[in-house]
């Protein structure tokens, strides 16, 4: 099984008349099964041919999770194009632009609620001849064609051509192309990630010796379809193994579909889910708000329940051995008559989620653990397609990122490629059949990032005697925020310093935390400057405030409907801000000799003041720490 084709195909042979795609577009969800998915997959991919799309052309996808999100793919990859899936998240114009024209995109398939997105950008990408919509809309461009209308396109391709269609399929092969999935690298513009067919299969293959997956399971994909995670151990390895997956019902606002999820989750009955810290927490806040809502009694009687559910539970690794056996018995008893009920509002027949995109709190794993629904943690990442490892029901260590999928070769190494021996922190560098063909052209970041068919993932960790991984965090200087998304802070730094005289050095900081915090170091002479004509005296309240509001303002001039609003995603820009009284020089090492700041430096001497940003009161620009600050300065 070399190609997602044949993966597709060989289920088709096997679990014809199962389940696959679960869509609720009314009150009911309504299932496809694998036949008939791959009916709609052929029509789809004969009518992409009858438009004019040959082998190794891009085509990008922009939609919510729904069953044409998997026919258009297949559909794609059919008549041997490459997809290029866009995240729902991106919400600026500019951002869609970059990835339709660094991948060469000829046309785009969207949904009709994502379609406005493209409205500016229908006429000015000359590149982009069809815009694909799923959905019925008013008033459409020259450019767009209804989806209904390619696979009418498609029936007749197939009535007189299907010669054509069966040559084209059998000319897909491994090492093609399948997929260009943009995210963001150590600079300014996003990487395209190459994944070949054979990394898909290969990662399936390899996330199959970690746990067991039956024809009859079930899981709702919450996660954005495009996501690596949900792309291969949703889409790819449900259908590996012939099971199905569910999309969550789509809302007329995203909030609307947010609050779908707790419905469909118990009309789908999953058995797994893949989750993110972000919705891990948000589950955890709801089923300790309807505890709290029965009474101090069964509150009280719930946490001393989690209490001996720890303490049995132990690290997962060590569960009821020792003195724990002791506590089986209640703990047994606990899970009958208190978490059943907790486990009964995820469909009841939930076994276990899994955690991916960023790390998950060890305090969230042991709480999770305790209700019989353990939250596993895996890690990986887009260029490894995306998995690397996990824990799972067969074992598991929690505070751990799990053990290593097979086959894989891992070593952690030293600055210098060294390896390292086991249990000392180093550079995590994988090596398998799931590792990228490379970033879309971009040579020098793919020999940055592959050497000798090795990648270095840029995230630190280490192997333990027990042969679980630990991930520790980035190396490099992504922003992550707490579902998992990744951003590079150094455009907007960059921009922030070279667009204001006001302000001389910024870093930006997200370590998987629910907003980014900026750390500002002000050009002292300017800001007097400024005072001064303003006729207020620096060293006054009134001057401290007007100076910190100033360098307020000027970070505001990116938010929308200000100047620079276009330029960077609204979520990556800083909620609070924290003015430094003292430079990021050499001298203090937090630049080096390139005069690139240090951020490891830089967080570990202001992790007083980074732990501060995430205080509401810290939001206030005029806040305590920040008046002081521009005291020293002035």
């Amino acid at each position: 099984m070399k190609t997602i084709l044949d993966l597709f195909e060989s289920s088709v042979a096997r679990f014809g008349d199962n389940s696959y795609l679960m869509e609720k577009k009314g009150d009911m969800y309504e299932n496809m099964i694998y036949r008939q998915v791959q009916q709609e997959v052929f029509r789809f991919a004969a009518g992409l041919m009858s438009l004019g799309i040959q082998k190794g052309d891009r085509l990008a996808l922009l939609s919510e999770g729904r069953n044409d999100w998997v026919i258009s793919e297949l559909g794609v990859l059919y008549s041997g194009a490459v997809n290029v899936p866009l995240s729902i998240k991106l919400t600026e114009p500019e951002d869609i632009r970059f990835r339709l024209t660094h991948s060469g995109a000829r046309m785009i398939v969207v949904s009709g609620s994502q379609n406005a997105k493209l409205e500016t950008l229908k006429d000015q990408i000359g590149s982009l001849e069809k815009i694909i919509i799923l959905d019925l809309v008013e008033n459409l461009h020259h450019k767009d064609i209804l989806y209904e209308k390619v696979l009418q396109m498609g029936d007749e391709y197939l009535k007189v051509n299907r010669q054509g269609f069966n040559e084209r399929r059998a000319s897909v092969t491994d090492d093609d192309y399948a997929n260009i999935c943009y995210t963001s690298g150590t600079t300014a513009d996003p990487k395209g990630i190459i994944l070949s067919h054979r990394n898909y299969t290969a990662n399936v293959e390899q996330g199959l010796t970690l746990m067991d997956v039956h024809p009859w399971y079930s899981s709702l994909l919450i996660l954005p379809w495009d996501h690596a995670f949900a792309h291969t151990a949703g889409i790819y390895i449900m259908m590996a193994a012939g099971a199905r997956i569910a999309s969550v019902k789509t809302g007329k606002t995203a909030m609307d579909t947010l609050k779908n999820i707790p419905i469909n989750i118990k009309e789908v009955k999953p058995v797994f889910l893949l989750s993110v810290p972000a919705l891990a927490k948000n589950f955890r806040k709801n089923i300790e708000k309807g505890i709290h809502e029965k009474g101090k009694l069964v509150e009280g009687l719930f946490n001393f329940a989690l209490k001996v559910a720890y303490a049995y539970n132990g690290i997962g690794f060590d569960k009821g051995k020792g003195w724990r056996i002791m506590l089986k018995p209640l703990n047994s008893l606990f899970s009958s008559i208190l978490f059943k009920k907790v486990r009964e509002n995820f469909g009841g027949q939930l076994r276990f989620f899994i955690g991916g995109g960023a790390l998950l709190d060890i305090e969230l794993q042991r709480f999770f653990y305790a209700l019989g629904i353990p939250m596993f943690q895996g890690y990986g990442l887009s260029e490894a397609s995306p998995i690397i490892s996990s824990n799972s029901e067969r074992l598991a260590k929690l505070g751990s990122s799990g053990y290593l999928v097979k086959p894989i070769e891992l070593k952690i190494c030293d600055e210098k490629g060294n390896e390292l021996p086991i249990g000392e922190k180093g550079e995590i560098v994988v090596m398998g059949e799931n590792v990228m063909k490379g970033y879309w052209n971009n040579e020098k970041a793919t020999a940055d990032t592959i050497r000798d068919g090795w990648l270095y993932t840029g995230d630190m960790g280490y192997m333990d005697a027990d042969g679980f991984l630990y991930v520790l965090g980035r190396f490099k200087s992504l922003l992550i925020a707490d579902d998992g998304e990744k951003y590079s802070p150094e455009g907007i730094e960059e921009a922030f310093t070279e667009n204001s005289k006001y302000i001389d050095q910024c870093m930006l900081y997200n370590n998987q935390n629910p907003y980014t915090v900026a750390l500002i170091v002000p050009n002292r002479e300017a800001v007097k400057r400024y005072l001064l004509e303003k006729g207020l005296d620096s060293k006054s309240d009134e001057g401290k405030r007007a100076a910190l509001k100033l360098i307020e303002s000027e970070i505001g001039e990116y938010r929308t409907g200000r100047k620079y609003a276009s330029m960077f995603p609204q979520r990556w820009l800083p909620a609070s801000i924290a003015i430094m009284n003292e430079a990021f020089t050499e001298e203090n090492g937090m630049v080096n000799s390139t005069m690139k700041i240090v951020r490891g430096k830089i967080t570990e001497h202001f992790r007083n003041r980074i732990d501060y940003l995430y205080k509401p009161e810290s939001k206030d620009i005029c806040n305590a720490f920040n008046i002081e600050a521009i005291s020293i300065l002035f």
